[in-house]
């Protein structure tokens, strides 16, 4: 004898209680709390992760800033720049890379024609470390999850990393930026290039070959290239 309509809907029912649940996302307590996960997905724009970080006490540098600097530029630019972290005119304005490295950085970027609708920039921790020191591990990790969602949401095709802590702290590499710089890293799929932090260059002016600012030219015509490349295939 066939099973009823009944049987059929009760094995559905069965089968629809066993299905392992997704896990809900406690969105309101994300900034709290560096134990709160923020899975893939968790924002569907940009916006909140601002409101996020600007509330967020994940790790100690929340105690200290005057804003969090969460990033600016083309939501959909091609190229993202990750930089190490805000200094104090950046803590100040909440906008990233706008001091004496951020106008650098400009220049940059515009020596081989790259302009807002080509980029948007951020930071590895969005909120200044006491002193402009170097962001701790703890810092790093409680942070990246918001830069993972916004490289998720703008979806850029190369990310520039500034800095040896803009590296580890998206790549986990440890080796020193003067080793790395130029070298095209994959990760997760995304083609990542590493090179100096525009501070790092207002400390060493010299334009002679082999110099930072040299090199900093070199690596940055590399990243034109690859644009093009990127954008003609």
């Amino acid at each position: 004898m066939p099973p009823s309509n009944e049987a059929n809907q009760i094995d559905l029912f069965n089968l629809a209680e066993v299905a392992t649940p997704t896990p809900a996302v406690d969105f309101d307590a994300i900034p709290t709390s560096a134990a709160v996960p923020i899975p893939p997905g968790t924002y569907e724009t940009l916006e909140p992760i601002v409101t996020h970080c600007n509330q967020c006490h994940r790790c100690r540098l929340g105690e200290t800033r005057t804003h969090a600097v969460v990033g600016r530029g083309n939501p959909k630019a091609p190229i993202m720049v990750v930089g190490e972290g805000p200094g104090q005119n950046e803590d100040e304005t909440g906008l990233p890379f706008v001091g004496r490295a951020g106008q650098l950085l400009t220049k940059i970027l515009e020596s081989v024609r790259l302009g807002d609708d080509d980029i948007y920039v951020t930071n590895i921790v969005k909120c200044r470390p006491p002193g402009n020191r170097t962001p701790e591990a703890d810092e790093l990790a409680a942070c990246r999850p918001y830069l993972i969602e916004q490289i998720r949401l703008v979806d850029p095709k190369i990310i520039l990393l500034t800095g040896a802590s803009a590296v580890r702290g998206l790549t986990g590499d440890k080796r020193g930026i003067t080793k790395i710089r130029g070298q095209w890293i994959e990760w997760e799929g995304r083609l990542c290039m590493p090179v100096l932090h525009p501070a790092y260059l207002l400390r060493n002016p010299s334009r002679e070959q082999g110099s930072p600012k040299w090199l900093m030219w070199q690596d940055i015509q590399l990243v034109r290239q690859k644009l093009d490349e990127i954008r003609s295939s």
